[in-house]
């Protein structure tokens, strides 16, 4: 303590007094910044997870505020990785420069320019974390010793006070020799291993991620005019770049689909950018001309592992049309470090949620029969939603800055991010609504041509209200859409209140036995789901990642975290659980657990006697609208 203090003073009298300046809340102005940023990012050590950064800003003499970008588009939360940032010195003129961060503000650096500056020199590190990394997005890893993900965000600071759509930026990469590399930034031009992109505005740097590996494989997949789409693979192993010839029919047909649905594009090329790797987390983030989707190495080399994690990038490339495109008014912002709101998010993320899956189906990814799986087992994980009882959907949006890092652990008590899966049975029930009113004449295809399918090739933001979306729906099909979508939206209650599943012809029923989506994701997991049942899901490790509120194992004393440590007195395995469970079905003794809790152990007795249950969807009379749904479009 004492050591660091002495330090920063000497360090303080060393460099000069910095003054202490709290955040200012002036708004950004919408004028070119004069000059253009020049970024140059190393990448020479990414196989050690190290990023160095030179970067010149043109400044002019007075005191002047720099952002590292904190709100990152399609993270909707103050997500920045800034504790990675490492070594920053500013220099003007050869000479370091002060600076001081914002006490109010982590991510708002102060400082002084001199008189006689024309422009800053930074160089700093951005230190990306290995497995140990956790977290969302840019808080994971990012980098192995073969390949590297790039979120230009991270490796930048910017100047204070403009749109980030008005600061142009100079984007100069050199990678590890002999990486190739793919991203939806154009190139300027190429020298061995130091790639020169051509200028482009803040925004779109921060929207164009890149992909570079010693291991590397680009697909074409629509060679159209107006907007070509590509599949660019980057792996840890050479083995797992192996796309079969049914695969790439599936993703060639999910360009055309997705251009047929929404009739218009709104890119000029697009790179689905996938990493496959166990160490650069496992997500999919949206940009206007790319995706950066990062998935387990055999996403392609193991059928389980494709049928469960299919939807990613469908669900992505919705996004170019539905959040980047169009966007709701209180996510866009006019640059980084303006707070974000995410009240729209049931359209922005669930609506996406939706027709990713739809594309998935129409794209050939999953059959019909696995669609409904899908369907079933969201029907069936919203029914059980308990939290539904004091949180709202509309809540679930609303309070994202929360709910995004709740976890699984009483998932279905906080709800959680369920504005994704209840917001696909909102709009799934829309869907079947507009069918059903227009006599099968018109559909919610329909109201995304009208809503997205606008101004064909523009990039540029068009934002929306709720009544934007309400006020469309009612032009494709006259009902009244304010009250349907408020009923659902604000509904605190025991009763799910979306009836999209019984609308669609179908209705949701529970066996034992698991369908094939429910085998693949807990093979894939080497978990179990039962909160269908005895009320609880299991890790590999025997640990309980959920209890079901008020369900049979809730009632006998279990919570999440527990440890199952054997099962009517044998060792607990995944395969001995489910057969105690079946052994005890119309039988009278309870089940016996032996749970460790903390350094704790404990003999639990559930009585439950209902056995497995595994959700289905079976067909309820009229119109089969799923199958409607998820039929190609001709």
């Amino acid at each position: 303590m004492f050591a660091r203090t002495l330090l920063g003073c000497s360090v303080a009298l060393a460099l000069g007094a910095v003054p202490l300046v709290q955040a200012q809340t002036a708004e950004p102005v919408d004028q070119a910044y004069p000059g253009t940023l020049t970024l140059k990012l190393d990448l020479t050590d990414a196989p050690k997870r190290i990023f160095r950064i030179t970067e010149t800003i043109p400044v002019k003499p007075g005191a002047l505020t720099l952002y590292y970008p904190k709100w990152i588009p399609g993270e909707h939360i103050p997500s920045g990785p800034i504790n990675n940032v490492s070594g920053l010195i500013i220099t003007a003129n050869g000479k370091q420069l002060p600076w001081r961060r914002d006490l109010r503000d982590m991510y708002s650096l102060h400082l002084d320019v001199p008189e006689g500056t024309s422009a800053l020199q930074l160089e700093f590190q951005f230190l990306s974390p290995g497995e140990e990394g956790g977290g969302l997005y840019g808080a994971t890893g990012s980098a192995t010793p073969k390949l590297v993900d790039i979120e230009f965000n991270q490796v930048l600071f910017y100047p204070a006070g403009y749109y980030a759509s008005r600061i142009d930026v100079q984007p100069t990469v050199t990678l590890p020799r002999d990486w190739k590399f793919a991203s939806a930034l154009d190139v300027g031009e190429q020298s061995g291993a130091q790639v020169s992109f051509k200028p482009v505005s803040l925004e779109k740097l921060v929207d164009s991620p890149m992909v570079a590996g010693e291991y590397f494989k680009s697909v074409p997949l629509s060679t159209d005019a107006k907007g070509p789409v590509t599949l660019d693979i980057v792996a840890d192993d050479p083995g797992n770049l192996k796309l079969s010839d049914k695969q790439e029919a599936q993703h060639k047909a999910l360009a055309v689909q997705a251009v047929k649905l929404f009739g218009a594009r709104h890119y000029a090329h697009y790179n689905f950018l996938l990493t496959l790797s166990d160490h650069n987390g496992s997500f999919g983030l949206e940009h206007q001309q790319s995706s950066d989707d990062r998935l387990p190495p055999s996403f392609l080399t193991d059928d389980n592992m494709y049928l469960a994690a299919a939807f990613v990038l469908p669900h992505e490339f919705v996004h170019s049309w539905n959040g980047k495109f169009r966007r709701p008014h209180d996510l866009w912002t006019p640059n980084y470090n303006v707070p974000m709101q995410g009240d729209l998010l049931w359209v922005y993320e669930g609506l996406t949620n939706y027709y990713g899956e739809v594309l998935t189906a129409r794209s050939g990814m999953w059959t019909a029969e696995q669609y409904r799986d899908w369907i079933a087992e969201t029907q069936a994980g919203m029914v059980y939603r308990t939290g539904r009882q004091w949180r709202s959907l509309q809540d679930t949006a609303d309070a994202v800055q929360l709910t995004s890092h709740q976890g699984s652990s009483w998932g279905n008590r906080m709800r959680s991010v369920d504005y994704y899966p209840e917001g696909t049975l909102l709009w799934l029930e829309a869907d079947s609504k507009i069918r059903e009113l227009s006599g099968g004449k018109r559909s919610l295809d329909d109201f995304v041509r009208a809503f997205h399918g606008v101004q064909d090739g523009s990039q540029v933001p068009l934002t929306y209200t709720f009544d934007d979306v309400a006020a469309t729906l009612n032009k494709v099909q006259p009902y009244d859409w304010a009250k349907f979508l408020h009923e659902r939206l604000d509904y605190t209650g025991d009763k799910l209140p979306e009836q999209g599943v019984e609308a669609a012809g179908w209705k949701l029923s529970f066996d034992d036995k698991p369908s094939s989506i429910q085998k693949a994701m807990e093979g894939l997991r080497h978990s179990a789901n039962l909160l269908y049942g005895i009320g609880f899901s299991v890790n590999r490790d025997g640990k309980l990642t959920d209890v079901q509120w008020g369900g049979p194992a809730f009632k006998a004393g279990l919570v999440p975290g527990v440890k199952l440590v054997a099962v009517n007195g044998r060792d607990y395995s995944a395969d001995g659980l489910k057969d105690a469970i079946k052994a005890a079905k119309d039988k009278g003794g309870p089940i016996q657990l032996l749970v460790k809790n903390n350094e704790f152990f404990q003999t639990i007795s559930v009585d439950y006697h209902d056995g497995l249950r595994y959700p289905h969807l079976t067909r309820a009379g009229g119109a089969d609208r799923l199958g409607q749904i998820a039929a190609p479009l001709k």
